[in-house]
């Protein structure tokens, strides 16, 4: 098992899927956590049951801001990993639960980050939960903003109803929080829309610092019929990496989009299967990165956009 950058926010993640009446693990990277890693494995979530089973149960993501006393079933071996929080996203095709992903933060008092939940309430989108580590003034800014339709970074993935990818953040016109990002050292964020089973609109948003980064590159592809054509295919629509050059390395002959079929590497496989996907050991990734998390974002039964996190 691949072992993890201490700096890194994002300490572990998991893939849990559907079975019968019942999630079971479908993988996942926890780097060196390998008791943590032994207990996930033999865990089996009913339905409202832990935090997989609840993120089913409601038909949405959930943070979980602290384990003991929670209704985290392997809230000891994760208290004796280290491990602070933990966030699950389920995907949905229409009402059909595919998977619930999970990801784990650690190191509260030294990681700078931020992972957010925005909610759809009336005309605006307010916070519903966050885990931002260290960035304590950040957050007391969070919980006092709501965002129209097309305003910030949640209201940009609101109106777009797509994944949104802001550089600079500290200084990016479009993003309200600006100054206070700016000094508690936030970088990129990364919007992502989050179906939900009745409808209800739900954000989750990425905010990554220089220091202790929430993952070290972000992309996002596009895999709508309408935009690759008839076959089964993604196009990279964006991205940035924390290194200078181009993402992807030219390729012979020639092309000006980047393309991925079905099955062909990691964000082939959500292509392939329709699932999260997580790799742990570098295979098929860039070169210099070790760990990758390639969320699906649905519309309606279809497939529609691929977001890549490289940790």
């Amino acid at each position: 098992m691949a072992s993890r950058d201490p700096s890194s926010f994002i300490k572990a993640a998991e893939i849990w899927l559907p079975d019968g009446d019942v999630l079971k693990s479908g993988g996942g990277n926890y780097g060196a956590l390998d008791a943590f890693a032994k207990t996930s494995a033999q865990t089996v979530f009913a339905h409202g049951e832990g935090l997989p089973g609840k993120a089913w149960a409601e038909g949405r993501p959930v943070v979980l801001k602290e384990f003991d006393g929670s209704y985290f079933l392997r809230a000891q071996a994760a208290t004796e990993a280290g491990l602070t929080c933990a966030v699950a996203i389920p995907v949905f095709s229409e009402t059909t639960l595919k998977a619930v992903a999970v990801v784990f933060c650690g190191d509260a008092d030294e990681q700078l980050g931020a992972i957010e939940l925005w909610a759809e309430a009336g005309d605006r989108l307010r916070l519903d939960a966050g885990y931002y580590g260290a960035a304590q003034a950040f957050e007391e800014v969070s919980q006092t903003v709501a965002f129209a339709p097309g305003q910030g970074l949640p209201g940009g993935v609101w109106s777009a109803e797509m994944p949104v990818l802001m550089r600079a953040i500290g200084s990016h016109h479009g993003f309200v929080r600006g100054q206070s990002a700016s000094e508690a050292g936030l970088k990129t964020g990364l919007g992502i829309p989050v179906p939900s089973p009745d409808d209800r609109t739900w954000i989750v948003t990425l905010l990554s610092g220089s220091q202790t980064p929430l993952a070290r590159r972000f992309e996002i592809w596009d895999a709508r019929p309408e935009r690759v054509g008839p076959r089964r295919a993604a196009m990279l629509i964006d991205g940035i990496c924390e290194r200078e050059g181009p993402l992807w390395p030219k390729q012979n002959p020639p092309v000006d989009i980047v393309t991925v079929g079905a099955w062909q590497g990691p964000v082939g496989q959500v292509l392939g299967s329709g699932l999260p996907h997580i790799v742990g050991n570098g295979t098929g990734l860039p070169a210099g990165y070790r760990s990758m998390v390639a969320l699906p974002v649905y519309r309606g039964e279809d497939l529609a956009f691929i977001t890549a996190w490289y940790l």
